[in-house]
């Protein structure tokens, strides 16, 4: 069985995890989720977070070899950690998330998508340092397709986004290509869309790329169905 670090994506926290940790245990496998600086129960100050400080805090949750999710955002910030400590993790998977080009920011990476689906649901904060979520927007942008009452217990928890880890370019080189990674596409999703989940992933392997029926947040929409998925995944996992 296989020891699971699940990493959210922007303005979210570990509490996004809430229905897929339990669902893999029930796999037989171990999962925790962890709050990135300043997002969640982190109070980290605003000022103080970077893209390093995001990997680092991925690798001080490591205990051996581990699989490790990251959703949206997290695709960069997981895929540093692995460049830093690639024997620390034993796969990457990618859940609609933005998988890094060496030497861009996620940012850019960001505006080389299609179209935009989320900037008209973001606003900047007063000090210019965050941005967070229009709440009327979220359930449009992130949770479609899942329960109302689980929407409601998202919009509640949606927190302000660190902008400048998402502005810092990311510089990646063998250790990362080292580590093997696989991607969970998401063919109705509204933020990332699904035409550059697929561009993304492209020219990878097609036993490494799977795809979900569901909108960006399928740890609340099918979490049974993704642990399903996380847990095939990582008993290939060598």
């Amino acid at each position: 069985m296989s020891d699971f670090l699940l990493v959210h994506g922007s303005c979210h926290g570990a509490w996004c995890w809430r229905d897929v940790i339990p669902a893999l245990t029930a796999q037989g496998h171990s999962a925790h989720a962890i709050n990135l600086p300043g997002q969640g129960a982190d109070k980290t100050p605003v000022q103080d977070i970077t893209l390093e400080l995001y990997a680092q805090a991925i690798l001080n949750a490591l205990d051996g070899p581990t699989v490790v999710v990251g959703h949206s955002m997290a695709g960069y910030p997981i895929s540093l950690a692995a460049e830093r400590a690639p024997d620390r993790i034993s796969r990457l998977i990618y859940l609609c998330a933005y998988v890094p080009t060496d030497g861009l920011s996620l940012a850019q990476r960001r505006r080389q998508a299609p179209y935009q689906p989320l900037l008209p649901a973001i606003e900047k904060t007063a000090d210019g340092l965050a941005f967070t979520v229009r709440p009327e927007l979220a359930q449009q942008v992130f949770y479609h397709d899942c329960p109302s009452d689980t929407v409601a217990y998202a919009k509640a928890r949606l927190g302000p986004q660190a902008i400048r880890p998402q502005e810092t370019p990311v510089s990646l080189g063998a250790n990362y290509a080292s580590v093997p990674r696989s991607y969970i596409r998401c063919t109705q999703d509204r933020t990332v869309p699904p035409e550059f989940q697929r561009s993304m992933t492209a020219d990878w392997p097609s036993p490494d790329v799977t795809e979900m029926p569901t909108s960006h947040s399928p740890f609340f929409a099918a979490p049974d169905d993704l642990a399903r998925r996380l847990s095939v995944i990582a008993r290939a996992t060598p």
